[in-house]
């Protein structure tokens, strides 16, 4: 099987045949033109705006202020949502992914501008931080309620359901699109798209921020065995625009569906969520008793050789740390700022492969292999103890059943608004959401920007009531 390094290549002889290609002949992206900060849908203004290095801050203020991300505080993460014990919800995930994110892009800045790049001293370059920690706020912004069992009741319903009867009645690409669901594009078309009532652009963001959260940069229909993608057709042009703006290589012919390489800034996104998924479950796990301390101590340590293990145990003694939970706070901390550190010299060594499109995996799969290999123990272990936990299961049990109906239920409203009861359904629906457009297409898709955008609680309270389990009188 031929790597992706090969076929990149391969794929640069025919783009080079193209004049409409022929920049990618150099076959390397260029940091001046991919930290840009001309916003979707008012590029007109563009060289109206003379304040260049708070623009990307003022991406991250948007997105703070606003309800899409004020209701990650009420979706799943992995445990279910708050007893008597706090564990994460997408909300405080996102915001410590949005921490480390910006100590990777401040660390990646300054290490390039100071050993390889002093040219980019006092560009935008600068703001990387910024913008990597605005990506990592939004990545899971468009995650449906009940986290991957959310993704895929949406994707089953249609594959499996009664969806499956509307395959005749739209076009394959919209079909590979809401097959494949994923949280990713969908966080993208929140951002991008132009609600009802909203103005053009969406949430207006800036290019490289925009750019920065497409993890999967191509479209569904070529997604292969991963099911992931970054975009529906709906979007493509966006992403397009922005991709070309940027000079973001395109790996695709003209007239196949768009698939690019990564903005290199994604890998700082992607690293920084890898880093904070995998640490931070493990102290949930260990506060709701799933592992026990001194499972919890073995796997947090073996990130370090022995004398920094006797360094991290010397100082938790010295500190006088007596509660356990508060000790597995501290070795936790000492794992982050290792994988931080790892991640950021990844980066930097294979600087030139990540502009070139041709860097494989992610930075985690790159790191010291006394990390990698611990990082994997916590993988595997996660996979055995916690993801396959009993609280975990019976929460996507529970989604997976809420949002299977809640789709069953909307889409034969939508496929038949005519009747009273479809009606009844659809006048429950916010207002910008395009549910009564004529095409059909508007209207299923309305459907799953509606439901994908609930929270956990309202997703069970429509549920329910839908159902008769519940009566505002009762």
């Amino acid at each position: 099987m031929q790597t992706f390094r090969h076929f990149f290549k391969e794929k640069r002889k025919l783009f080079c045949i193209s004049p409409t290609y022929s920049y990618l002949c150099s076959m390397k992206m260029n940091w001046q033109q991919l930290i840009s900060n001309m916003r979707l849908g008012q590029e007109h203004r563009h060289l109206e705006r003379h304040d260049d290095r708070t623009e990307f801050k003022r991406d991250y203020d948007r997105l703070i202020f606003s309800a899409p991300f004020r209701r990650l505080q009420n979706k799943t993460q992995v445990f279910p949502l708050p007893g008597s014990i706090f564990v994460h919800n997408r909300l405080t995930h996102s915001l410590e992914v949005a921490s480390v994110g910006m100590s990777l892009g401040n660390d990646v800045s300054q290490r390039i501008i100071n050993e390889k790049r002093p040219e980019l001293r006092g560009s935008m370059f600068e703001q990387i931080g910024q913008i990597v920690s605005t990506a990592c706020l939004a990545h899971d912004l468009g995650n449906p309620p009940f986290g991957h069992s959310g993704e895929k009741a949406i994707q089953t319903f249609f594959t499996e359901g009664a969806g499956k009867e509307i395959k005749s009645a739209v076009s394959p690409a919209f079909w590979d699109d809401i097959t494949h669901f994923e949280g990713n594009a969908n966080a993208f078309r929140l951002l991008t798209h132009q609600f009802k009532g909203r103005r053009t652009g969406g949430f207006v963001m800036t290019y490289s921020t925009l750019a920065s959260i497409v993890k999967y940069p191509f479209a569904s229909s070529v997604s292969g065995k991963k099911k992931k993608f970054g975009f529906f057709q709906s979007e493509q042009p966006y992403y397009r625009r922005i991709a070309d703006e940027m000079g973001i290589i395109r790996i695709s012919k003209e007239g196949e569906p768009l698939r690019c390489v990564r903005h290199p800034l994604v890998y700082l996104v992607e690293a920084a969520d890898d880093i904070c998924y995998e640490i931070m479950d493990l102290e949930d796990a260990h506060k709701l008793k799933i592992l026990s301390y001194d499972e919890t101590q073995d796997l947090l340590l073996e990130f370090f050789d022995d004398e920094w293990k006797q360094k991290i145990l010397k100082r938790i003694d010295d500190e006088g740390l007596e509660d356990p939970n508060e000790k597995v706070v501290y070795m936790r901390a000492c794992v982050i700022g290792k994988l931080e550190n790892e991640c950021v010299n990844v980066f930097v060594n294979h600087e030139d492969e990540i502009l070139e499109g041709t860097f494989e995996g992610s930075l985690i799969d790159h790191i010291s292999e006394r990390q990698r290999e611990a990082y994997r123990r916590c993988a595997k272990l996660s996979v055995q103890r916690i993801y396959r936990s009993r609280p975990v299961l019976d929460v996507e049990l529970s989604g997976y059943k809420i949002m299977a109906t809640l789709m069953e239920q909307m889409t034969e409203a939508v496929m038949h608004p005519d009747r009273y009861y479809s009606q009844q359904l659809i006048d429950r629906v916010s207002s910008q959401y395009d549910i009564n457009a004529e095409d059909l297409e508007t209207r299923i898709m309305a459907v799953i920007d509606y439901i994908s955008g609930m929270t956990d609680v309202y997703a069970l309270d429509v549920y329910q009531k839908i159902n008769g389990i519940s009566l505002p009188i009762v």
